[in-house]
Order: C-alpha cells, then sequence, then structure tokens
C-alpha cells in the first residue's frame, strides 16, 4: 500500500471529505444512532452509496437515479397497489367523462386509456420531468459549493483543492439529487391525478388517477364517491386532451419553467455560513436549508418577468380545464361544491408541493386562475365551444394577460371572425407591414390592407 504522503493532492482530498461525510460506511451503532434520530437508515444508506459514487465520478456529472431511488423508496413503502374494485370504479368514471367531455369540448379523445396507477408508477412516470426542472438548481447549488469550499480553505489546502472541481460539483449535485427524491416521493403521496400539480409532468396524451390517494383525498367531504371519482376524472382528462391537442404547449410550459430556474443563484453568503457550522452528525440541517429554499435569494427582475409569463399560461390552463369539467358534469349534483374543493385545493397546495417550490424557487400555483376561468367562460358564451378551443391551435392565437383582465377586445376579435370580417388593424400588424415594405423596397400601403 502506497504512504500516504505518497498519494496526490486530490487523492488526499477526497480522504479528507469520505472522512467528513462518512462515505465509507456506517456501524451498527451509528445505524441505531440514525434511527433514534427519527432518520431512515436506509434512506441515509441509500444517500451514503450515492456520495461513495460522487467521490469517484470523474465527469463531475450530476447521478440522478439516486433522486429516483429516494422517491420510490419513499412511495413503494406507504404504496398498498390497485385493488381490482378501484381499477373498475376508475376505469368506469373515465369511460363517462369521455362521453360527457365530448359535449363540452372540441379537443378530441386521447389515443391510450387512461390509467389508473400507484404511487410508484407516479414517480417513474413524471422523474424524467421533474429532473429537467430541477437540474438548473442543481447546476448553480453545484457550483456554488465548489467555489465556496474553495475560498474558505486555508492557503496551505489550495494544493489539495486543484483538480478536485468535477468531484465536488457531483457531490453537490448529489445531496440536491437526493433532497428532490425525498420531496418527489412523498409527493407521490399526495397527487390524485396526473394533473394535480398544474404542470404537464406525465407523458404527453397520458391521464392517470392514484386510487391510494383519491381515496385519502375523499375522506370527511361527505360526497358520494361516485360523484367525486367522476369529477376527477373528467378533469384529468381534460387536462391531458388539452396538452395533447397543443402539443406546443407542453414544451412551452417547461421551456417558461427552466428558464426561470436557470436564473437562479445560491446565496454564497448562507452557504459559506452553513460550511461553517456544518455538523456531519446532523445531515437533518442541510435537508432543512434546501427544503426552506433559505440558499436560493431574491428573485431578479427578469426571473420576476419569466414567472408572471409562466402563471399566466398555467393560469389560462387550469382556468380553461375548469370551464370545461363544469359544463361536462353539469349533470353531478354534487359537481359544484367538488370543483370549490379542488379549487381550494389547488390554491393552497400540500405540504410536499411546498416544499418543492422551495427546492426549486417556483411556486406552483396559478394566482389568477379564477380570473381565467372567468375569461373562458365569457369567451364560451360569446363565441361558442368550438371558437374558443380554436385559439389552443397555436400559441399566438392564446389570450393574453391583458385579455384575462378584461376579455372583451379578444371576445369583439373572434365574434368579427365568425361574422367573416376582416379584424381591426393594430400596432403589431402596422409594424410588420411597414418592415415588409422597407425589405421590398416600396413606400408602404397605399390605403388599407388586409392583413
Amino acid at each position: 500500500m502506497a504512504d500516504e504522503d505518497d498519494r496526490s493532492p486530490e487523492e488526499q482530498f477526497q480522504e479528507l471529505l469520505r472522512q467528513l461525510f462518512g462515505a465509507d460506511g456506517m456501524d451498527p451503532a451509528q445505524l441505531q444512532q440514525l434511527q433514534g434520530m427519527g432518520i431512515d437508515p436506509a434512506m441515509m444508506a441509500q444517500m451514503m452509496q450515492q456520495m461513495q459514487s460522487a467521490f469517484t465520478s470523474s465527469d463531475g456529472s450530476i447521478s440522478w437515479d439516486v433522486a429516483e431511488r429516494q422517491a420510490l423508496h419513499i412511495a413503494n413503502q406507504s404504496d398498498l397497489g390497485v385493488g381490482s374494485g378501484d381499477r373498475a370504479d376508475l376505469d368506469q368514471a373515465f369511460s363517462l367523462a369521455t362521453l360527457w367531455l365530448g359535449e363540452a369540448t372540441t379537443i378530441s379523445d386521447l389515443s391510450e386509456q387512461p390509467r389508473v396507477i400507484t404511487r410508484g408508477a407516479w414517480v417513474e412516470a413524471t422523474m424524467p420531468v421533474w429532473r429537467e426542472l430541477a437540474e438548473p438548481v442543481a447546476t448553480s447549488i453545484a457550483d456554488a459549493l465548489t467555489a465556496t469550499l474553495a475560498e474558505q480553505a486555508p492557503e496551505e489546502m489550495q494544493g489539495m483543492l486543484q483538480g478536485a472541481g468535477r468531484m465536488m460539483r457531483s457531490v453537490g449535485g448529489s445531496l440536491f439529487a437526493t433532497q428532490l427524491g425525498q420531496v418527489v416521493g412523498r409527493l407521490s403521496m399526495e397527487v390524485v391525478s396526473g394533473g394535480d400539480v398544474g404542470l404537464p409532468v406525465m407523458p404527453a396524451g397520458v391521464a392517470g388517477i392514484l386510487p391510494q390517494n383519491f381515496a385519502d383525498f375523499g375522506q370527511g367531504l361527505e360526497i358520494p364517491e361516485d360523484q367525486l371519482a367522476l369529477y376527477v376524472a373528467t378533469r384529468e382528462l381534460a387536462h391531458a386532451r388539452l396538452f395533447r391537442h397543443a402539443r406546443w404547449l407542453r414544451l412551452d410550459v417547461i421551456a417558461q419553467v427552466t428558464e426561470f430556474a436557470r436564473g437562479i443563484h445560491v446565496d454564497t453568503g448562507r452557504l459559506e455560513e452553513l460550511a461553517e457550522s456544518f455538523d456531519p452528525s446532523q445531515p437533518e440541517e442541510l435537508q432543512r436549508l434546501l427544503e426552506s429554499g433559505a440558499l436560493l435569494p431574491e428573485r431578479s427582475e427578469q426571473q420576476t418577468a419569466a414567472l408572471t409569463r409562466l402563471e399566466n399560461l398555467l393560469a389560462l390552463i387550469e382556468g380553461w380545464v375548469d370551464v370545461v369539467t363544469a359544463d361536462a358534469t353539469a349533470r353531478l349534483p354534487s359537481a359544484v361544491r367538488v370543483a370549490e374543493v379542488v379549487r381550494r385545493r389547488r390554491a393552497v397546495g400540500g405540504p410536499a408541493e411546498k416544499a418543492l417550490g422551495s427546492l426549486v424557487g417556483l411556486e406552483l400555483r396559478p394566482r389568477r386562475m379564477r380570473e381565467a376561468a372567468a375569461m373562458w367562460r365569457a369567451v364560451t358564451d360569446a363565441v361558442g365551444v368550438a371558437a374558443r378551443d380554436a385559439l389552443w391551435d397555436y400559441p399566438d392565437l392564446l389570450p393574453g394577460s391583458e385579455d384575462i383582465d378584461d376579455p372583451s377586445a379578444l371576445i369583439e376579435r373572434l365574434a368579427a371572425r365568425a361574422r367573416g370580417e376582416e379584424p381591426a388593424r393594430d400596432a403589431f400588424d402596422e409594424a410588420l407591414e411597414q418592415l415588409l415594405a422597407e425589405e421590398t423596397g416600396d413606400e408602404g400601403p397605399q390605403g388599407p390592407t388586409p392583413v
């Protein structure tokens, strides 16, 4: 065995971190101590195994497998599976909901059968999207951890830190991935359906309900279970239909979320305080800081603008789903009561969803959902279902923030189009025509020209 002094600075630094994080393993006494602290030893063992992988990683990449393993560990612990009775009841609700939606929207049915899924299956289906949303934040945290430790290290250790940057990025990213997995695992115990969190986390064109969570959702509501199931199934199908029809919509939502997330920077001052006071025997401190969002500073102006655009888009989606679901379930005696319960639940969110918002710095609750629903209702009453649903055909047709505030101008444009009239020219039309005229060398229009 080589003498310790013969090891390279990077090897010495790796050994130091192994000792700091206990990555060489835990003895039974340490595992018992974790149980006494309320920490799951199996979960901690998985985290330590991932940390060991991070120490040996040569490219500095983040292994997202740990997030899925953590989430599945939590989801499967309490997963009771899907009973035949649950499956039959929800399949029947989906079938009737499909018929009713045919009268409430012109957007076509799904090509795949709706699914009745377990908590673990929901984790596996949605994890690719959670990774895409969280990766910019994880990278920021990993980079900040590397820079902070380099700044805090004594001068005599700077040689050890040289060449260890990739390893530290992997360690920091692994810590974040572990925490993301825990949050998504807990979220799997809250969500009732695929579209429950407002984002398109399920595969495109796929609808699903988690019967175990649906049963928990219905407790204490004093609403007949068959009516509740029919309402939830209708809402889930409407959400999935919309994203299947407007294929650009899913990409637009994800792009806006990632644009927001790329602007996130870690509070290095808070991270320096953590590095100075961190106690490896109390890993829950790091968990609390990550979940609380304490490492993420206040939003920049660019992030605030991106968040406003995202909130408007999510509100348009949820508002449309609300209106379509209300029309489709008008026959249900308890439809209004269930709708209000769902709206309150969407507005408040559960503990895991709040933790996810703190973790990635993004609040998923669309604040303007009621205003957007009122706009969609006004449009439906004025021009009908077909003209309303056609607004989802192309991104440039979608109503804007000003339309949510006051839909009268939008309704007038749609009504004029229905009468075969040319729409009124606006500033954009004038600017576009002027640009085209300059490119062709014309002096501009001699009179009103239809666009």
